[in-house]
């Protein structure tokens, strides 16, 4: 049987923050769990498990919620969002396909 995931207290934080966010953001609509989980094409038990910051919904899930409410991701409406993942993707290109640690100089004195 395999070990549990950990995460980092940050990114345990960042996903009960964005998942208190879609919970504001749905109820500033006055929307029901019932009625964004149907929109989102997800059972109430999913959507429930996003709002509370569950950490084993799959990603592309929560930002799609977050999409419908309007929470906004990366602080950029869809044009900048767009503008950085076409510079990001122009940097990269940029940039050699395969990484490879230092390597460790032989200290070969003895």
């Amino acid at each position: 049987m395999s070990q549990p995931r950990t995460y980092s207290r940050y990114t345990i934080a960042a996903s009960q923050l964005l998942g208190q966010q879609i919970r504001l953001g749905r109820k500033r609509r006055k929307w029901t769990a019932h009625a964004l989980a149907e929109r989102a094409g997800i059972s109430r038990s999913t959507l429930q498990k996003i709002e509370s910051g569950d950490m084993g919904v799959a990603i592309g899930l929560v930002f799609e919620v977050a999409a419908l409410v309007g929470v906004r991701l990366f602080d950029a409406d869809s044009t900048e969002l767009n503008r950085q993942i076409s510079h990001t993707s122009e940097v990269l290109a940029l940039l050699p396909k395969h990484t490879h640690p230092d390597r460790q100089e032989v200290e070969d004195d003895f």
